[in-house]
């Protein structure tokens, strides 16, 4: 569990590629909760602590193939655009 007391609050989440997918509210038991301000509908999304590959410096990058639920990211862009 010493990558779970690596994550803190306002780490940025990204996966396997690089991308942006949320950021950390807190964690939460097993669960990695993000914030609702990146998700498209306003929701807190959780991803399992299992699904960290690594942790370098200020973000915590998932596995390939970790299960990112939909709309997570997409906020910042969609106001964006």
């Amino acid at each position: 569990m010493f990558e779970k007391l690596r994550i803190k609050e306002h780490m940025e989440v990204a996966n396997s590629e690089g991308l942006h997918v949320g950021t950390v509210d807190e964690v939460d038991g097993d669960a990695i909760k993000l914030t609702k301000s990146d998700s498209a509908d306003d929701i807190h999304h959780f991803l399992k602590l299992d699904d960290v590959e690594k942790i370098d410096h200020n973000r915590i990058y998932l596995k390939e193939g970790a299960r990112i639920p939909a709309g997570l990211g997409n906020k910042a862009v969609m106001e964006s655009a």
